[in-house]
C-alpha cells in the first residue's frame, strides 16, 4: 500500500523578543500537532504545506527552510505509512479564519510547544527550526534556479534555437511552477531570453503581475561566447538578496556551480547535506523543469546558502 503523502508547515514569530510558533488544536481527535494535510492530486509538498496551512489556520504563509520529514503509521484502522514533510514558514498575510477541523490556533514560546504537543513525532522539527534559530539562520531568503521546461526538439525546428517553444509538456510543467514558486513568496524572475526559457517563467510573471528580466548571458549562446557573464548574473541577485528565481539552461547552469558552491554553509550536517543537493543538481544534471531551491542568509558577498531542496517536475512517462 502506497503511502499517505502530506505536507505542513512550522509557522514562526517573534514577540517582545521571544520566538513562537503556531500549533493547531484538532477536536475531532483532541490533538495538538502542526498544520499539515494531504496533498491533492498533482500537487507539490510546497504547494500543499501552503494551502493547507492557510486552510487550518487562517495564515498566508512563506515558505522558509526544509525541516525533517516525518514518517510514522497512521491509526486510521488501517494502518497506513503517512509521510509529511514540513517546512518553517512565516505570516505574509491572512485573517485567521478557521476551517471545521480546527477549533484553536496556539501561539506558544518553544518550551511550551514542546510540551504542548501531542505525538513524539512532531518534536523532531520543533528541534530543527530551535537549532536553525541558535545559528541565526531560521530567516532565509530563496533563489530559485530553474532548468527551463520541456521544449520543442531540436531536430524538428528548422528556425533560430534560441526562439524554439515549449512542447505541451513544457507548458504543463511551467504552469505548475506557478504554486511551487508562489509557497516560497519568489518576487523577481531573471531569465535567458530564450523562448524555451522565458516561457518557462511567463505563467508566473502573469500570476504575480511582474515582468521577466531577460539577460543574453543566460543563454546558451551567450554563455558560449562569454561564459563569465552567468556567474555575474547570478552574483547580482545574491547582492540583492530578494526573493527570485534564475531560469536557463542546462550547460548554463553547470558553469554556476562553482560560484554556488562557494556560498554553501560550510559547517554542520546541514552544509553538507546543502552541498550534496547542489553538486548533485548541478553537476550530474536538473531535469527539464526542475527546481533547485536555495535558501539563503545575508547578501552580497556574505550571502551563504545554507539549505538546498530539489523539486523534479510531475513524472508524465
Amino acid at each position: 500500500m502506497a503511502a499517505v503523502l502530506a505536507a505542513g508547515t512550522l509557522p514562526w514569530r517573534r514577540r517582545r523578543g521571544a520566538l513562537q510558533v503556531a500549533m493547531v488544536h484538532r477536536p475531532r481527535y483532541d490533538d495538538w500537532s502542526w498544520p499539515k494535510g494531504k496533498l491533492d492530486p498533482g500537487e507539490a509538498f510546497p504547494a500543499a504545506a501552503v494551502r493547507e496551512t492557510l486552510e487550518e489556520t487562517g495564515l498566508r504563509v512563506r515558505l522558509g527552510l526544509p525541516l525533517p520529514t516525518s514518517t510514522y503509521t497512521a491509526g486510521n484502522g488501517r494502518r497506513q505509512v503517512k509521510e509529511v514533510r514540513y517546512w518553517a514558514a512565516e505570516v505574509a498575510g491572512g485573517d485567521g479564519a478557521l476551517e471545521h477541523e480546527v477549533d484553536e490556533v496556539a501561539w506558544l514560546d518553544l518550551p511550551t510547544a514542546a510540551r504542548r504537543l501531542s505525538y513524539a513525532h512532531d518534536q523532531d522539527q520543533l528541534a530543527a527550526l530551535a537549532e536553525a534559530d541558535a545559528r541565526g539562520v531560521l530567516s532565509s531568503w530563496p533563489l530559485a534556479l530553474v532548468r527551463h521546461a520541456k521544449a520543442q526538439p531540436r531536430g524538428g525546428w528548422t528556425g533560430d534555437d534560441w526562439l524554439r517553444p515549449l512542447d505541451d509538456i513544457g507548458a504543463l510543467q511551467a504552469g505548475e511552477l506557478v504554486p511551487l514558486l508562489g509557497a516560497y513568496d519568489v518576487q523577481r524572475l531573471v531569465t535567458s531570453p530564450s523562448t524555451r526559457a522565458a516561457d518557462t517563467l511567463a505563467p508566473f510573471a502573469t500570476a504575480l503581475g511582474v515582468k521577466l528580466r531577460t539577460k543574453p548571458g543566460l543563454s546558451e549562446e551567450g554563455y558560449a561566447v562569454d561564459p563569465a557573464k552567468a556567474p555575474h548574473h547570478l552574483r547580482r541577485v545574491f547582492d540583492r538578496g530578494v526573493a527570485s528565481a534564475l531560469c536557463s539552461h542546462g550547460p548554463t547552469l553547470l558553469g554556476l556551480v562553482d560560484e554556488v558552491l562557494a556560498r554553501v554553509e560550510p559547517r554542520g550536517d546541514d552544509g553538507l547535506l546543502a552541498r550534496s543537493v547542489v553538486s548533485d543538481a548541478l553537476e550530474t544534471g536538473m531535469a527539464k523543469g526542475e527546481v533547485l531551491l536555495l535558501h539563503v542568509v545575508g547578501t552580497g558577498a556574505d550571502a551563504r546558502v545554507v539549505a538546498a531542496e530539489r523539486h523534479h517536475p510531475r513524472d508524465r512517462a
